[in-house]
């Protein structure tokens, strides 16, 4: 009896939870879904300016998309998204361009989102769709009496009308596109085919679909980063062919699109991907074809341009986790690298200096007190790497930063400033026991050379404090390292004002010791012999 009542508690669980997701299958977090939109569209934007900047509005589109997800059904658009936010943080170490390809890609995504639990949402309760029928009207460019009419039709629950309303405008966008694309090895063409194949992953089941596939997409890309103007060529013809037929099957709205009326119960099931949602009018039933979510995790890695992507992804937050302090992530998104490099192909595995970036890795992750530069070397060599598996020439100055980043890093980079900390009072010192504090002009020179030698005070104290705090495991203390003027872009213009005190306050003293000496201005007639003058204590003379 007891495990009987187990049972119907779990099965009471299950239904429970069915029918909330049942309920709340179309609902998705609006206000989660604009942040995200906005941080991506931010990241992209701010790229233009600020690799830095960029980043930071990825950081923040983390908590969002972790916000949004749990509202949308489909758990592979969320995996998609997920992968093409990753892919987002690799592409900051290579080009404006691929950040804005995966950006693309992931909007693509979070449309596809939209309008499938949109058109699930009306199917069941059309007057409570009103929010998500707005929000997809301005996602797909629809305003003015167009978007008027999508809400119209929407709140009517005329589902074919408003899935044609979206499709035909996300149609025509994938035109432009395509006919942007021109047959060249170009950045231009690469953003002109990441946008047509982001439009059409929102819209990839229409009916009127048939003729244009994802995969076509993603050939053409490949075939752009390869250099194959010849099938890119032909791929593009073939695109704009299927995306015709798709605009010829929209010049019509559809017939006999009769409001539906919903059928009680309205069953959605949960799951990686959510079943047709069904409803009738009097005896016919009708489905929304159109609002059957499919598997687009397969779609995320068609905008990769090289196979290295996951690699410079796990890199790239490695290095924001190095700009933080925070080592051990560091070191854990270090390992993923070196699991991602191990399934790399063989012609990069091949490559002079794969071994060497293998050494690398290992030695990055072992090593204590973690700085930024350490996992820029380690990007900067994944590039090379790529470079010599293309027949391309690579840097010498990368080998360079390599070379000197293995022999001076870690502890050794920490004792070395630690040490020239120290030093730096000593010349304070030995000035003020020469000189005496009492001269304004002696003292102006004194601050100024210790201006000079603040940064490598800084690099010396919070370096060490932040290592013994990696050491410890004590993550106060470990970001300590973010005082030192070499951890972060902020550390460039203070290290500047240092320097232009210095400047300033060494010209001040420089030139009042001349003036006392006579060496500016006009020479002021000795008061006393040159015996008592040299009698005086330097302050007093001067």
């Amino acid at each position: 009896m007891k495990q009987s009542r187990a049972g119907q508690d779990r099965i009471t669980g299950w239904l429970t939870a069915a029918l909330l997701t049942a309920g709340s299958a179309g609902a998705q977090d609006l206000g989660a879904y604009r942040a995200l939109a906005a941080d991506l569209d931010g990241a992209v934007t701010a790229r233009t300016t600020s690799a830095a900047l960029a980043l930071s509005r990825l950081d923040a589109a983390t908590p969002n998309l972790e916000k949004l997800a749990p509202s949308l059904s489909n758990r592979q658009l969320v995996a998609g998204l997920q992968g093409a936010l990753d892919g987002a943080r690799g592409a900051l170490a290579r080009s404006p361009a691929e950040l804005e390809a995966q950006i693309l890609l992931a909007r693509g995504l979070m449309r596809k989102a939209l309008y499938d639990q949109t058109l699930s949402r009306l199917a069941s309760t059309p007057l409570n769709g009103t929010a998500q029928l707005r929000l997809l009207a301005s996602e797909f460019g629809l305003s003015g009496e167009a978007a008027q009419a999508l809400s119209n039709d929407g709140a009517a629950g005329r589902l074919p009308r408003v899935a044609w309303r979206v499709q035909r405008e996300a149609a025509r966008k994938i035109s432009e596109a395509l006919n942007a694309a021109q047959p060249t090895q170009s950045s231009d063409t690469y953003l002109n085919l990441a946008r047509g194949m982001a439009w059409f992953t929102a819209v990839q089941d229409a009916s009127g679909a048939s003729e244009l596939k994802v995969s076509q997409f993603g050939d053409a890309l490949r075939q752009l980063t390869a250099g194959d103007v010849a099938a890119l060529r032909t791929s593009l013809t073939a695109l704009r062919q299927g995306n015709s037929v798709f605009l010829s099957s929209l010049a019509l709205p559809p017939s006999g699109a009769a409001q539906a009326t919903p059928v009680d119960p309205v069953t959605a099931t949960p799951g990686p991907a959510s079943a047709p949602v069904t409803v009738t009018s009097g005896p016919a039933s009708t489905t929304a074809a159109q609002t059957r979510p499919t598997p687009a995790g397969r779609t995320v890695a068609r905008l990769t341009t090289t196979t290295t992507g996951e690699i410079y992804a796990a890199l790239g937050r490695a290095l924001s986790a190095a700009g933080h302090g925070n080592s051990s992530q560091a070191r854990q998104q270090l390992g993923q690298a070196t699991t991602a490099l191990a399934k790399a192909p063989p012609s990069l595995r091949s490559a002079q200096g794969y071994d060497t970036l293998v050494f690398d890795l290992g030695a990055a992750q072992a090593r204590a007190a973690l700085r930024p530069e350490d996992v820029q070397v380690l990007i900067a060599t994944l590039t090379a790497l790529e470079q010599r598996a293309a027949g391309q020439p690579t840097s010498a100055l990368d080998s360079v930063s390599a070379g000197v980043s293995r022999g001076f890093g870690g502890w050794l980079r920490v004792l070395v400033f630690a040490l020239l900390a120290l030093l730096a009072f000593v010349p304070l010192y030995l000035l003020n026991l020469a000189f005496g504090g009492r001269n304004t002009f002696w003292r102006a020179i004194a601050a100024g050379l210790a201006l000079l030698l603040l940064p490598a005070f800084l690099e010396g104290l919070f370096g060490l404090l932040g290592a013994i705090g990696d050491l410890s495991g004590i993550g106060t203390l470990a970001a300590a390292s973010n005082f030192t003027l070499t951890q972060n872009a902020y550390g460039l213009p203070l290290w500047a004002l240092t320097v232009a005190l210095a400047i300033g306050l060494s010209t001040f003293g420089f030139r009042g010791l001349c003036q006392q000496f006579g060496l500016l201005g006009r020479r002021s007639a000795p008061t006393q012999d040159v015996a008592a003058a040299q009698s005086l204590d330097w302050d007093e003379d001067l």
